[in-house]
């Protein structure tokens, strides 16, 4: 696994199939540094960061969580610096955290064989909150560099947060594009709005948490097919 390029700012650790690994996005400031998701695991993110110190980036200071879901955030007890979520995401992260700190992982471990094989080897299963929550939009400034993030309503989950790079016009969607989960319909007045709040920003590119990077056209084009 290689670090990727994306723009000057932005490297991005690529999603892997096997594990169900979601792209992990990194934007680099003058003055801090800004990460986009956490990872399924601590093995997950300890390799994101071996990789950025290979590069000589800094770790960064900041993670920023596109949505609850394990593989985007079973790692947030790893990251270096804080955690940001929306309040929205917090709160499943809390009851996720009491499930399993009640009921043992076993019901997580049966999700599928992704997860099993993230955790082989009787891995622990560690869930905890955010340091932060946000509503609505924040917009940062890392230091020549402004990252706007923003909830949207979209087809995959109620908590859905974009990540939006303005300089380098990227746009950071998680899984927001996806099916209703689990196993749902896509609903299409949820798409609809989500395709609203894409075209706000009309990114150059879209970076969505499981596929390379694609044009703005394309990402709406699937998530309204």
């Amino acid at each position: 696994m290689e670090l990727k390029q994306l723009t000057e700012r932005i490297w991005f650790m690529p999603y892997e199939e096997e594990r169900d690994r979601p792209n992990l996005g990194y934007i680099k400031g003058d003055n801090w540094a800004l990460a986009v998701d956490a990872g399924h695991s601590e093995e997950h993110v300890n390799q994101f960061y071996a990789l950025l110190e290979k590069e000589g980036l800094p770790l960064p200071d900041l993670t920023v969580i596109t949505h609850w879901h394990w593989d985007h955030t079973f790692g947030m007890h790893a990251v270096h610096g804080l955690s940001l979520t929306c309040e929205r995401t917090n709160e499943y992260l809390k009851m996720k955290k009491e499930e399993i700190e009640k009921e043992g992982p076993s019901g997580f471990l049966s999700i599928n064989d992704s997860v099993r094989k993230e955790y082989e080897g009787g891995k622990e299963v560690i869930v905890v909150p955010a340091d932060m929550t946000f509503r609505g939009e924040m917009t940062l400034d890392l230091g020549g560099v402004t990252v706007k993030i923003v909830t949207s309503e979209a087809p995959h989950t109620d908590d859905s947060t974009l990540v939006f790079v303005c300089e380098d016009s990227v746009l950071f969607l998680g899984d927001a594009t996806c099916n209703a989960y689990p196993g749902g319909p896509k609903d299409k007045g949820l798409s609809m709005k989500l395709a609203d709040t894409i075209r706000r920003f009309a990114p150059k590119t879209c970076m969505e948490g499981h596929w390379v990077p694609t044009t703005m056209d394309d990402t709406l084009s699937d998530l309204l097919s």
